[in-house]
């Protein structure tokens, strides 16, 4: 017994050790959208409405980053464990060429349909016009967006977290400087409201892949950037990416008829659910986050050391952490609920609903416990396809079938939309639970790892 608690208490203080730079920059990131929620609120519900609505197409540069680091860090982590430099390396320097590439598209679509695409979600004109301004701002910076995502993931799987965290705290900190001066027009800045929201966004993320770039180039950072040569190596970067990119879309994909559910029963009603969302990301997004990446690095470089018994162990390890403090922030945040929620507005209705939304997702924070270290895990594998089908088949009977047919078509309102939400998170960590337990990710890791091998040879 005191042998499992030593090794228990090991993976822990390594998993803290790596965590504790992810979750304060995890938090600078949920700090400047908490604070874009709290200066547009200043304004008005419609104004909370539209950069809550512009926001879930904002995600499609947020995905397509993300997708890229799960592919990144899962190589990263693999070849720095069996220290394979120049695998890393290749593997690094192609995900963030696919990257800018990736962002080239979605510059044009902000230009060209930014007004439509908020109106298709059935919102009031002035949320249309607000919102089209905002999404055209933020998707020209898309391509800079998925370099700073791709740079910090693959930093991470080297085991370099504070490299992130130093650079994302000074971008989100000139972010919410932005966002504060010219959303509000202090001082001598002019007040352009939600434009000033938005041209503060797009300004700190393009600070931000600038400043990865000149990081990558220094002494700072081990990786060096290559120019791209090994096709098998951005074949299994494409191949662990695009289901961890079809996973974050599902969920953002279905935001689209679950925010036009939540209109039909009122704009306060929808800009309370930003606001629960915001408040539960600001409390407990550090943390499920950082031990979801920690989960990568420390699974996938045991992989890469031929350890997949030791993987194994660490998994369920981070996974008891991650449930145990999980659970304690889910406590926190259903007991204030209501007083964080007056923080963000002062609209009675939108705040009792604010709170109420609040207090589901710190029920659910017990699912998010165990679903993100496993999911991590997995994905420091290169299992991201478990992760995907636990998300899409959640999302889609749970949050869309079931919060319709209870909310709508038998008239339960609210309380229907609420089981949804809470019966998809739970479905969540019992489909990952079930991958790690009984899946093949690490073989699948092992047989990653001799292909790269081979071509390296």
């Amino acid at each position: 017994m005191d042998g499992l608690r030593a090794r228990v208490l090991s993976v822990w203080r390594r998993t803290i050790a790596l965590s504790w730079p992810i979750a304060v920059q995890q938090t600078f990131n949920t700090l400047m959208r908490t604070v874009d929620v709290i200066v547009t609120g200043l304004f008005s519900p419609a104004a909370v409405a539209a950069v809550g609505l512009a926001d879930l197409y904002a995600q499609f540069p947020l995905r397509a980053g993300l997708g890229l680091g799960s592919g990144a860090i899962a190589l990263s982590s693999q070849d720095t464990g069996r220290d394979d430099a120049d695998a890393r390396d290749q593997a690094i320097s192609q995900a963030l060429l696919l990257g800018f590439l990736v962002g080239i598209p979605l510059v044009a679509l902000g230009i060209v349909a930014a007004r439509p695409l908020i109106a298709l979600l059935g919102a009031d004109p002035e949320v249309v016009a607000m919102g089209g301004t905002y999404l055209a701002i933020v998707f020209a910076a898309a391509p800079m967006r998925i370099v700073g995502l791709v740079s910090a993931r693959s930093l991470q799987g080297t085991g370099d977290t504070r490299t992130p965290m130093l650079v994302n705290i000074a971008a989100n900190g000139f972010n919410i400087a932005g966002t504060v001066g010219l959303g509000l027009g202090i001082g001598a800045l002019p007040e352009l409201g939600v434009v000033g929201v938005g041209v503060a966004t797009a300004v700190s993320r393009t600070f931000e892949a600038v400043a990865f770039a000149l990081a990558f180039l220094s002494d700072r950072t081990d990786p060096v950037l290559r120019r791209p040569t090994d096709p098998t190596i951005a074949r299994q970067l494409v191949a662990v990416s695009l289901p961890n990119f079809a996973e974050g879309m599902s969920t953002s994909l279905a935001n689209f008829p679950f925010n036009a559910l939540l209109l039909t029963f009122g704009t306060d009603v929808n800009a309370g659910y930003h606001i629960g969302r915001r408040i539960y990301q600001q409390v407990a997004g550090p943390l499920y986050r950082s031990y979801n990446v920690a989960a990568s690095i420390v699974v996938g470089q045991s992989l890469g050391e031929s350890e997949p018994a030791r993987a194994r162990f660490e998994g369920r390890a981070i996974a008891a952490l991650s449930l145990l403090t999980l659970g304690g922030a889910g406590i926190v945040l259903v007991a204030g609920a209501d007083p964080l929620a007056g923080a963000f507005t002062s609209d009675a209705a939108t705040r009792r609903y604010a709170a109420t939304f609040a207090g589901v997702f710190g029920v659910s924070m017990f699912f998010f416990g165990i679903f993100f270290p496993f999911a991590g895990s997995l994905r420091g594998a290169g299992d991201t396809r478990t992760p995907f089908y636990a998300n899409l088949s959640g999302t889609v009977v749970f949050m869309l079938g079931f919060s319709y047919l209870a909310g709508v078509t038998f008239d339960y309102g609210l309380a229907g939309v609420y089981a949804g939400m809470l019966l998809c998170y739970a479905w969540w960590a019992l489909v990952v639970t079930a991958g790690f337990r009984w899946g093949d990710w690490a073989d699948t890791a092992a047989s990653m790892m001799a292909e790269r091998a081979g071509t390296s040879d």
